[in-house]
């Protein structure tokens, strides 16, 4: 499809035609449609996917990795909830999939009439999905409120683009509101600088249990002169006013006339440096809104064109690919136009070489997401890796789940090693090895000072001295964030996983001491096992085991229980399972944890019904829960335990919970890590060992996935993976070629993929004796 030119000047009639045309070609399909493509992988993306039963997803406009994603508010904490009937504005910044209120900086909102209000909860403007669409770069809605208001966004990589269809009246508005967001705004000022830009300065904190504050500056312009003007404070509104500033609700309103030209284009410019900044990124993408919208369409279907999937059904088709285009969403451009950005120091700096990136949920996106970019978007994954370097460069600390400029300290463990030994085994890091290195040890040997707003691994000098963090209940946050002491099970856990990891890096490196060291404290995992219960469990200060004996209502495990964190052990599985009792006990617990009886019988009814229990219902569960990070690698254990067949079985039943409906996301998307689950289980392939470099093989959803790689990691510059009459029924391997020779193993490796050329699956009605042998397991990381 193409967009028709939306001149500035048009008459009602005409503008209305182009505003309907638009928005017809880029509706999406209604819930559970099956509708026919014309081959475009965009036509198969619904941004609306996410947005009902706390996915947490947004349906606005962004392009892959862009700084802006402007998208509708509507009083949900995230942002946009697809139950609610009114929306407060349209923001500049928004993360996708978040479980707390994070961005949604200058929410921006046309009316009509006199402005008499100033908080957006009261003026904010009544819709429906009737008159709703969204596709990838683009969003449109008919706002019911204020005569009917037809508004139009899309995005570029720095800046948000608006247009406004009023009715015909001389009182449009448009109100820009700087002092409410999805967090805690400190302070904001709204300056008007002239008869067409606005420009603000917003500063805030917020995001679970709170940050140091962070700045955005935004300009605004607009296609054409302000009839009027005015600014608010509070709830007092000045007419003629130019620019308010305080702690309080800030704002300005800019009205025009539109009796006869009825639309208004506005272009938001965003940057975390400065108001300099602001202008350069305006003046880098002002090519107005329909060259905008054909851009980001373009750049999307680049993107989603890596990928190239033949078979299965559309809804299968629309749900894959619209989770592959959640994957691209983030990390987010945080350099401005001219290379500059602000650093974990306050201070700014430049980018020389590389683009700097920004928004880690690296406890969630070290799983899949991670793994996923280095696969499909190497050239910035680099870079995005780079910029985690600069983090400790300049902030003294590497982060853990970093938003905009500052560190959150929100979750626990150690993410950020598996991150970047991934980054390193996926060659990303090339001439970087050794300041990697460097990074990742200081981090896994010590602990942040006092006056650095990083916790890092909090409990290490206990972990490193006795082997286990302890769980201490009461423990005093000394910074803002989640504490390690609280969740003292699974943080020794995550340390040993990345101890792993980093030892394996060490030894490549030439470290052996380092290397030795890291993987003697990777088994301490072995020190929260109780042979009394046989699963992990908390051990207090005194190092007893403290808390219920039941794994179901176990203590010091973060977003789950003792049930769903004793398959987090990706570094030494066959230590794990000798220690629950061998591979007959664990195959007997696996099959207890996923309800694998009843889910033969009923594989999507047991998902949603059994495994699912809503999606921040982390405790008391005995069950798989799909829904969140700590077991999402968990049905991959089967891999290990001889019964490779079963994992296919688990994991096209949690595939079953991916739809193309609103509510078509297993719980919070976080950042694109479930998103990236669905990628690659769908295809075939699942990284094993974050921060390693297995990918574990199950039967894919199509008959033939074309990887399209970037040749510079990739020299074949394709990878095709196939498995011709894979459906329900014909679901198990029956064998596997790599590079067309029989392959025995249940895993390949990074460099299987980087000089191979494909994958090929023979599947068929029943299992088979593919894989089930001793040698054909993942092997330990050690």
């Amino acid at each position: 499809m193409k967009w028709t030119p939306h001149p500035r000047r048009r008459a009602r009639a005409a503008a209305l035609a182009c505003a309907a045309l638009l928005g017809g070609l880029l509706s999406v399909p209604a819930q559970g449609a099956e509708t026919h493509t014309t081959g475009r992988l965009t036509d198969l993306v619904n941004p609306f996917i996410g947005t009902r039963n706390e996915g947490n997803t947004y349906p606005g406009a962004s392009v892959p990795f862009g700084m802006v994603q402007l998208s509708p508010d509507t009083g949900h904490n995230t942002g946009y909830d697809y139950k609610d009937t009114r929306i407060r504005g349209f923001s500049a910044v928004h993360l996708s999939g978040v479980g707390c209120g994070l961005g949604g900086d200058l929410p921006t909102l046309p009316t009509t009439g006199e402005v008499t209000e100033t908080d957006y909860a009261r003026y904010a403007a009544e819709f429906g999905h009737d008159d709703e669409s969204a596709r990838p770069g683009y969003y449109r809605v008919g706002l019911k409120s204020y005569g009917g208001i037809t508004a139009e966004l899309t995005a570029g990589k720095r800046t948000g683009h608006q247009r406004y269809t009023f009715p015909a009246t001389d009182k449009a508005n448009v109100l820009l509101n700087a002092g409410q967001s999805l967090h805690k705004t400190d302070s904001t000022s709204v300056e008007i600088l002239d008869a067409r830009t606005v420009r603000t300065a917003i500063t805030g904190h917020g995001f679970c249990q709170g940050t140091r504050p962070y700045t955005l500056y935004t300009v605004t312009r607009f296609d054409r002169p302000f009839a009027a003007y005015g600014t608010w404070r509070d709830g007092t509104v000045t007419a003629g006013s130019k620019s308010s500033t305080g702690a309080g609700r800030n704002g300005a309103y800019l009205r025009f006339d539109a009796t006869r030209d009825r639309t208004v284009e506005a272009t938001t410019a965003v940057s975390y440096v400065d108001a300099a900044g602001a202008r350069r990124n305006l003046r880098a993408e002002s090519g107005g809104f329909d060259r905008t919208a054909r851009a980001a369409d373009a750049a999307w279907e680049r993107r989603l064109a890596g990928v190239r999937a033949q078979g299965g059904g559309e809804t299968l088709r629309r749900t894959f690919y619209s989770s592959l285009y959640r994957s691209f969403l983030a990390p987010n451009v945080g350099s401005d136009v001219d290379g500059r950005y602000t650093g974990w120091d306050q201070k700014i700096h430049r980018a020389r070489g590389f683009a700097y990136y920004q928004n880690w949920s690296l406890w969630d996106t070290y799983r899949t997401q991670a793994q996923l970019l280095g696969l499909l978007a190497p050239r910035e994954a680099r870079d995005m890796a780079l910029s985690v370097l600069r983090v400790d460069a300049e902030g003294g600390w590497l982060p853990k789940w970093g938003y905009g400029t500052v560190e959150t300290n929100i979750m626990t463990g150690d993410p950020v090693t598996p991150y970047l030994t991934n980054a390193y085994q996926q060659g990303l890091l090339t001439g970087h090895e050794e300041e990697a290195y460097r990074a990742l040890r200081k981090n896994a040997d010590g602990v942040p000072p006092a006056d650095s707003p990083a916790v890092g691994r909090e409990a290490n000098a206990r972990y490193i001295k006795d082997g286990y963090v302890p769980y201490i209940a009461d423990w005093k946050h000394q910074k803002p964030g989640d504490s390690d002491f609280d969740h003292g099970a699974s943080a020794t856990l995550e340390y040993a996983l990345s101890d792993a990891m980093l030892a394996r890096m060490a030894r490549e490196l030439g470290h052996p001491a380092d290397a030795a060291r890291y993987a003697k404290r990777a088994q301490n995992y072995r020190n929260v096992f109780d042979p009394g219960t046989g699963f992990f469990r908390a051990r207090d200060a005194g190092g007893a085991f403290t808390g219920p004996a039941d794994p179901a209502k176990s203590v010091g495990f973060h977003e789950g229980t003792a049930w769903q964190y004793q398959w987090l052990v990706p570094q030494d599985l066959s230590g794990m399972v000798s220690l629950i009792g061998g591979k007959d006990a664990a195959n007997k617990r696996l099959d207890s944890f996923f309800a694998y009886d009843k889910l033969l019988k009923d594989p999507a009814g047991t998902a949603r019904k059994v495994w699912v229990n809503g999606p921040y219902d982390y405790y008391n569960a005995d069950k798989y829960n799909p829904q969140n990070e700590p077991d999402t690698i968990a049905p991959y254990t089967y891999l290990s335990t001889g019964r490779p067949w079963q994992t296919t079985d688990v994991v096209h039943a949690a595939l079953t919970l991916f739809t193309d409906a609103p509510d078509g996301m297993t719980g919070n998307d976080d950042l694109g890590t479930m998103s990236a689950w669905m990628v690659l289980s769908a295809i075939g392939v699942y990284p094993v060992q974050p921060g390693a470099d297995a990918w574990g093989l199950s039967t894919p959803l199509f008959d033939r996935v074309d990887l399209r790689l970037d040749r510079r990691w990739y020299p074949h510059g394709r990878f095709t993976i196939t498995a011709p009459g894979t459906d329900d029924h014909d679901r198990y391997i029956r064998s596997v070629r790599l590079n067309g020779s029989p392959y025995g193993k249940t895993y390949v490796r990074t460099e299987d993929i980087r000089r191979g050329r494909s994958l090929s699956f023979g599947v068929g009605s029943a299992p088979s004796d593919w894989g089930t042998s001793a040698s054909a397991a993942p092997p330990a990381v050690n």
